[in-house]
């Protein structure tokens, strides 16, 4: 995971891990929690600076640079400089390329209003990070978590990881996702593929499966994986994790997705997503009962 800015003054530093498509360069990840941003630096240099200055200067310095985050935060989609009693609003992400706003892979399956869809890492610190608050959600909101591979190259167990994950999958859904939710858990004790590998033989030990001498001997595990992969550069992946709030109807239905930046938001977008898809069920029924 790598700290990323851009060159605009006041830009936020964003926790993640990212690929390196272009380049190749092998990047190393960084945990979540450490970032800080420019506007906090600065305002601590001016507020030391300007201590001698009279009072009515400094409230009308902080009141202007107030305002410029706010703005640069929010031209940049930048969330977490938001509190967290703000309101999300539904929006058609500029990441997402203009030919994919309407993708089926950014709606919630058949019969689901809202779904969580999210692209990750299973060796991303950021994503082992947000494991626990997407866990909590499902088990609040009991919507659909559709959960998409994106192994990095800079990882070097990841891909395995994800093959192993899919492996289960086909045992059982539940047992997948257990998987990968144990391997977050464990993140900081894998090291290896060798690690990694004991660490998948316990497991399936522990879940009374048991494991094949070749988990993958066809490749056809692999391959979607790689599906995985291919779908998110589609879409616009650049880190992990990504992870968007998607609805089935909306007020506008033309918003009808979000990308979570700050994990710590996430219930506030997924009670705008349930709110924004009861309302039209709600008079869609009144309608038809009047009738």
């Amino acid at each position: 995971m790598r700290i990323v800015r851009d060159n605009s003054p006041g830009q936020r530093l964003v926790a993640g891990c990212f690929p390196e498509f272009t380049t190749g360069q092998v990047l190393r990840c960084r945990r979540p929690g450490l970032e800080k941003t420019e506007p906090m630096e600065k305002a601590e240099t001016m507020s030391r600076k300007t201590q001698g200055r009279k009072q009515t200067q400094q409230r009308a310095h902080w009141s202007t640079l107030k305002k410029a985050t706010a703005a640069l935060a929010l031209a940049a989609g930048i969330w977490a400089v938001l509190p967290s009693s703000a309101q999300a609003q539904f929006s058609q992400t500029p990441q997402v390329p203009a030919g994919m706003m309407d993708s089926p892979a950014l709606k919630p399956p058949t019969g689901a209003n809202v779904a969580i869809v999210e692209f990750s890492d299973l060796e991303c610190p950021a994503c082992a990070a947000a494991n626990p608050t997407l866990m909590s959600a499902m088990a609040k909101y009991k919507v659909p978590w559709l959960r998409h591979d994106f192994p990095l190259p800079q990882h070097n167990w990841s891909f395995g990881a994800a093959v192993d994950a899919r492996w289960f999958d086909e045992k059982s859904p539940k047992i997948g996702d257990a998987y990968r939710d144990a391997v977050f858990a464990a993140q900081q004790s894998i090291s290896t593929k060798d690690d990694l590998d004991q660490f998948t033989q316990k497991f399936a030990q522990q879940h009374g499966v048991q494991m094949p001498f070749v988990v993958d001997p066809q490749g056809k595990l692999a391959d979607k994986v790689n599906e995985d992969k291919d779908l998110g550069r589609r879409l616009g992946v650049n880190r992990t994790p990504t992870i968007w709030v998607v609805t089935a109807h909306s007020h506008d239905p033309g918003h009808s997705f979000v990308q979570v930046t700050d994990p710590t938001l996430l219930f506030s977008y997924l009670d705008q997503a349930v709110s924004s898809t009861a309302a039209p069920a709600a008079a869609a029924h009144k309608s038809h009962s009047s009738r």
